[in-house]
């Protein structure tokens, strides 16, 4: 029988905190199921990836690209993600589209787009304004909701861009859009910044404190073909982006609906992870322990649920572990966080 999968992005502490972390981190449950595996391997990340780790295993477990462990791992997902707003595209290579906050200073920084604030109201305002740049250049531009639009680029489809979460916190000069037509979008997107930049929309924003709506953020592409596998994937405080890959009935899952062969993706810890806020973080993990990893164990001493995969990720790789109620049976076993450590 399949385990019952639980993808936690960010559950990992970073090599040099996690020893300190682990010491502060309260979390019995998760403690005895990584301490009592029937199997455990930690997998290293491809440095130079594009994509977060959680990113490829799940665009990989629902067969829309191959192995995480691959050089050339990614997350095509856009035409996954345009299908889950109810959008069908027929043909042509798509794009997710975030309008995004960058700050200029010593370098270009993108704020994180969780904390964006855009109302449904301004964003189809900025939307229109810019629908004709796209347009006049021969791409489909198509609004889905406020942080989320999808673009048609044809010739684009050779693009290596790089997932907002992935950049997030870093120079982005590093991570824009690379190839033969890199210098295309960039052109387009400077278009895009001059026409935000005059905006009274964002002179607005910033008059009530919130950071303009200055650039969009380009990724995920994809022929409009490729679509997921069959699956049961559901999710739990997700990526709006990754949420939407799963049916409506399971985007806001529960641990009572995880069955054998699932897979469900729990975000709590992502944004506090990627801000490297170990404060929050710890908090974040605190719910996890609560909603998540005390209510697998019992489910599975209780013989409710069968075998338990746990893969824990951060921005250098993932631990992947399962364990069985026969595993628990190994008192022998010392129950501690030790498995963190990486």
């Amino acid at each position: 029988m399949p385990a019952a999968t639980l993808l936690v992005p960010f559950a990992l502490p970073p090599a040099p905190m996690a020893p300190d972390l682990i010491r502060a981190l309260q979390a019995p449950a998760l403690a005895a199921l990584l301490s009592r595996p029937a199997a455990q391997a930690y997998h290293p990340f491809e440095a130079d990836s594009r994509v977060l780790p959680h990113e490829a295993w799940v665009a990989h477990a629902l067969g829309l690209a191959g192995a995480p462990t691959a050089a050339d791992a990614g997350a095509p997902v856009a035409p996954a993600v345009m299908a889950g707003h109810g959008m069908a595209p027929q043909a042509g290579h798509w794009f997710l589209v975030h309008p995004v906050a960058i700050h200029v200073g010593s370098h270009l920084q993108m704020s994180d787009p969780r904390q964006l604030q855009l109302a449904e109201e301004e964003s189809r305002t900025l939307f229109e304004a810019v629908l004709p740049l796209f347009t006049d250049d021969g791409h489909e531009l198509v609004y889905a909701d406020a942080h989320n639009w999808f673009l048609r680029a044809d010739a684009w489809a050779g693009l290596d861009t790089a997932s907002p979460d992935a950049a997030y916190g870093d120079n982005l000069h590093a991570w824009m859009p690379r190839g033969d037509m890199a210098r295309a979008f960039r052109r387009l997107q400077n278009e895009v910044q001059m026409l935000w930049f005059a905006h009274p929309l964002n002179a607005a924003r910033q008059a009530r404190g919130q950071p303009p709506v200055n650039s969009f953020w380009l990724w995920g592409g994809a022929d409009a073909t490729r679509r997921p596998a069959a699956n049961s994937l559901a999710t739990a405080a997700a990526p709006d982006w990754l949420a939407r890959l799963a049916a409506p009935g399971h985007r806001a899952a529960t641990p009572a609906q995880l069955r054998a062969g699932d897979v469900l993706v729990a975000g709590a810890a992502l944004a506090s992870g990627l801000a490297e806020d170990w404060g929050l973080w710890l908090e974040a993990m605190a719910r996890l322990e609560q909603d998540w990893f005390a209510p697998l164990l019992a489910a599975q001493r209780a013989g409710s649920v069968g075998e338990v995969e746990l893969v824990l990720t951060h921005r250098d790789g993932w631990l992947q572990t399962r364990t069985s109620k026969m595993a628990q049976y190994r008192f022998w076993r010392p129950v501690n966080l030790s498995a963190l450590l990486t």
